[in-house]
């Protein structure tokens, strides 16, 4: 269409004067005026004008020249201008005005060279508003194929699936009616589908065939590729057999029904048996790696010309397997690891599908070559998988049963109730309460033993690296689970569904997380989003932690989160116990001290249970009471440092006493350590530490 301003032609208003036809339309005369052009040698004015459609003219009171598109190349013209891009242009840039005559004009051609593209103001508003630059009638919003007979299905995304399965070009087709018309004419036994269409004709009103009664048509079964699978099989299959009512009649070779099309073709001689492929497989492999191996393996599966994938899988696996093993003891850093036929089986087999997923295939498209199932793909090939499970199984039984065995009542009944919630993979989130020397450490031990000498996995954790130095492969929260700096209460873990730390929470049997109530409560609400979206796929994804079993443990009347600038008010609700993570978790008490065992003498216990009590009754506030929150605490002498000249070199020569005898053992290191109110004198006290380093050095 286009559009033309004719205003020499035509008044811009009708009025009462106007010439109408019989129809009502106004009649223009079009009389010689001065206005002339020259084309081609020919004179022409406005008598020579096209004719013009009445009924555009009247509504737009301009002429329009209408054309009708019925060539390719017009529906080219149209579209090429949209499409094309964008207009280039290519521009510099240069400094107005004169310079003196000493000074020298320097040029820079690549500054000053630009390459734009020109975008008009109208197309500029068109492309900000959104709107659609063609459209195309009907839509195709939708395509999948119906498995059974690999029939395309069309839809939209707004009909209900059940109406578009009902549709009748859906259920029924000119092979299902073929199926059906094998059962209703004799005549159609001894037919194959390519002779079908010689003695019968299709009604598309009806979707039925009938007998022909005058021509001759000459059937011919469509190409079809080799890579397709199944439907190639089912093809080859259709020039022999006779009369099939079902697509279980076409897979069937005498009396007996065969699992798939291309078993059929093997039973009826169509194919070969693939020995040259097994044979080039093991020839390569007299020079090849393991990795050229598969990738030739590949190369086979692509071309479509290996008629059984099983079958040569299953002579060649060993040989494809060549370096599995040894790329799994460095993921492990175990050079003893061993691994099973089944599981060599499944990480070659992933190895391939990854080689085949760059080719935009699968595995899947190759049946019945196995394919590996998530479970075992969750169990192989993860490095942290196998960080955690590589524990000395008889080490940790010996170990768990020294620990159990020396558990008090009190922690024997805790930990039954943790491993049966454990055992029963449902969730659960536990919080074991207890002050300093009732055995929460002690816990951890057991625990983390119990379940390691069974081989499940144990992910033990706490805020600080001190105290994930006191649990049994602790880590510091933050690096097990990727935790986000900062953490905020919309914030999630870094962590993926399919990579190897969502694997290894998958596989997780328990968290251990020590010293909870000095961490932020965002910290536990992160994981619990990111443990709900890594079980998304299980029946436990709904649940607290995904269903994962969570045990918090810590002391309240210890430090709490540490909020810059906060007060009291924004530190209590920074807690814990102010998540709704709360509401979840059952508490458990310790309450007995573990450390007055420790005493050798019973003047020694007692001086242990005083200051035991003491500190108990300082965390509570209990001390110089009655007190509204603030009060002056008086610290018992014998705890005291009163004798030194710097406090900084006191206090480390009292917690680290032959500092520089011992500083190499790690046991002495972890056993004891220095807190301090500000990181100032955290460096203060490492600065010392390390001089005293150097100057031995």
């Amino acid at each position: 269409m286009k559009h033309g301003k004719c205003s020499k032609f035509f008044p811009k208003k009708f009025n009462e004067t106007t010439i109408v036809d019989h129809e009502g339309y106004p009649v223009y005369k079009r009389s010689s005026q001065t206005f002339n052009v020259v084309k081609n040698g020919i004179t022409l004015d406005n008598r020579s004008v096209v004719p013009y459609n009445t009924r555009l003219l009247l509504k737009y009171q301009a002429h329009i020249n209408m054309e009708w598109c019925n060539q390719s190349t017009s529906i080219k013209y149209l579209f090429k201008y949209i499409h094309k891009g964008y207009d280039r242009i290519t521009a510099s840039v240069s400094r107005s005005g004169t310079l003196s005559n000493n000074s020298e004009k320097v040029i820079d051609e690549i500054k000053e060279y630009l390459d734009c593209r020109y975008v008009s103001p109208a197309e500029a508003c068109w492309r900000l508003f959104s709107y659609k630059i063609h459209g195309r009638k009907p839509a195709v919003e939708r395509m999948f194929y119906h498995l059974i007979g690999e029939k395309p299905l069309y839809y939209t995304d707004f009909e209900r699936m059940e109406n578009v399965l009902e549709k009748a070009n859906i259920t029924e087709s000119m092979f299902t009616s073929w199926l059906i018309a094998n059962g209703q004419f004799e005549d159609a036994a001894q037919l194959t589908y390519g002779q079908f269409v010689s003695k019968f004709v299709y009604v598309k009103k009806t979707r039925s065939w009938k007998p022909r009664k005058k021509g001759f048509t000459i059937g011919r079964l469509i190409w079809v590729p080799p890579t397709t699978g199944e439907l190639y099989y089912l093809r080859m299959m259709l020039t022999v057999v006779r009369g099939p009512k079902t697509y279980e009649d076409i897979r069937k070779i005498g009396d007996k029904e065969y699992d798939s099309f291309r078993d059929a073709c093997f039973a009826m001689g169509f194919l070969e048996d693939d020995r040259e492929y097994i044979g080039a497989i093991k020839e390569a492999s007299q020079w090849g790696s393991g990795h050229f191996l598969r990738k030739l393996f590949i190369v086979m599966l692509l071309s479509g010309t290996v008629n059984k994938p099983a079958y040569v899988w299953n002579k060649t696996w060993e040989l494809l397997s060549d370096g599995i093993l040894h790329t799994q003891r460095i993921l492990a850093s175990n050079k003893a690891l061993v691994l099973t036929e089944e599981q060599t089986k499944t990480l070659t087999l992933i190895e391939i599908e990854k080689l085949l997923q760059a080719n935009r295939r699968s595995l899947k498209d190759f049946k019945p070559i196995p394919y590996p199932d998530e479970y075992v793909l969750q169990q192989l090939g993860n490095r942290l998988i196998y960080e955690e499970r590589n524990y000395d199984i008889d080490l940790m039984k010996s170990e768990f049963h020294k620990l159990f065995t020396a558990l008090t009542d009190e922690q024997r009944n805790i930990f039954d109730k943790i491993m049966f919630a454990v055992n029963k993979q449902k969730g659960g989130v536990f919080f074991l309460h207890g002050y300093g020397g009732t055995g929460k450490t002690y816990m951890w031990k057991t625990l983390a033993t119990a379940l390691r000498s069974k081989h499940q996995i144990v992910l033990a954790v706490a805020l600080s690296g001190i105290a994930s130095l006191l649990l049994p492969g602790g880590r510091t929260a933050h690096s097990k689970f990727k935790l986000p700096v900062p953490t905020l209460e919309n914030s999630t873990c870094k962590i993926e569904y399919n990579d190897e730390y969502g694997q290894l929470l998958r596989e997780t049997d328990l968290i251990i997380w020590d010293e909870a109530p000095m961490a932020s409560k965002f910290y536990f609400e992160a994981l619990d989003k990111t443990l709900k979206d890594v079980m998304s796929t299980g029946s436990n994804s709904t649940l607290i932690f995904g269903g994962k079993v969570v045990v918090f443990g810590g002391d309240f009347r210890q430090i709490l989160p540490v909020i810059p600038r906060g007060s009291r008010s924004d530190i209590v609700h920074a807690t814990i116990n102010a998540s709704y993570i709360w509401h979840s978790c059952q508490v458990l008490t310790l309450t007995k001290n573990m450390r007055l065992k420790g005493g050798r003498t019973d003047e020694e216990k007692k001086e242990i249970d005083q200051v035991s009590k003491w500190l108990l009754k300082l965390g509570e506030g209990r001390l110089s009471e009655p007190n509204d929150g603030d009060a002056e605490i008086d610290i018992q002498r014998e705890i005291l440092i009163e004798q030194f000249d710097d406090p900084i070199v006191a206090i480390v020569n009292s917690t680290y006493p032959a500092f520089l005898d011992n500083f190499r053992s790690f046991d002495y290191l972890k056993s004891q350590a220095i807190l301090a109110s500000t990181i100032e004198v955290v460096e203060q006290i490492n600065n010392h530490v390390l001089n005293k380093l150097i100057i031995m050095f």
